[in-house]
């Protein structure tokens, strides 16, 4: 799990099935002072209802991306599992 903040969304026509009718963030993983970039920006699926500006927590944990799709074989790597309280 790692920390960030939500830059913007993204929009792709043409993805894996499994991904369609989901909202993709453009998540800028952050230090843990919340506010310092650590590393490159990472696409995530919206499990929460997050939006832009706003502290999120990220999972790289492929068995919840498949649950919450219900797909066995989805790309999906990223996805946004909590929103931070400010």
């Amino acid at each position: 799990m790692r920390a960030g903040y939500v830059v913007g969304t993204a929009t792709s026509t043409i993805k894996h099935s499994s991904m369609n009718g989901q909202k993709l963030l453009i998540v800028q993983p952050c230090m843990e002072d919340g506010k310092t970039p650590d590393g490159d920006p990472l696409v995530a699926i919206d499990a929460v209802g997050a939006g832009r500006g706003e502290t999120v927590i990220i999972t790289s944990d492929g068995r919840f991306a498949r649950e919450m799709l219900g797909v066995d074989a989805t790309p999906v790597r990223w996805s946004v599992i909590g929103i931070g309280d400010a």
